[in-house]
């Protein structure tokens, strides 16, 4: 009799292993989030820079290419049409903003130039893409 007294302990909920699971679920989860970026740009090698911030907004995205190729969301254009392609984004949505992605090697001419037809089409809200420097 002693001894199924001994065994018949009531049935408990561990709650040191549980926290631990749902606190690994919870950095698991945050450090997902953090890799998800939209990116809607063609790779190219960004210039470094010792104080560039991440961007977490929805932004149209303007990629300049070394030898000078112009894309708009990786679809090639040029100047003239990049402007009226952004003067309709600008009607539709005011509030766009754009993001330009040059290439290192990229001319600073043509950066300067894509950034007037920007401005020129009505779009205030500009940022240059740079990686981040190690």
């Amino acid at each position: 009799m002693k001894l199924a007294k001994r065994y018949a302990k009531k049935a408990r909920i561990e709650m040191i292993p549980l926290m631990d699971v749902i606190f690994l679920l919870l950095v698991a989860f945050i450090f997902f989030t953090m890799s998800m970026t939209i990116h809607r740009g063609l790779p190219v090698q960004l210039p470094t820079s010792a104080t560039a911030g991440i961007e977490k907004r929805d932004l149209t995205d303007i990629t300049i290419r070394e030898n000078g190729r112009i894309f708009l969301n990786k679809k090639e254009t040029n100047l003239s049409g990049l402007i009226a392609q952004l003067t309709i984004l600008h009607r539709e949505s005011p509030e766009t903003k754009v993001l330009i992605s040059g290439d290192k090697k990229a001319s600073y001419e043509m950066i300067v130039s894509v950034m007037d037809a920007v401005r020129k089409s009505g779009i205030t809200g500009v940022s240059l893409e740079t990686k981040w420097e190690d």
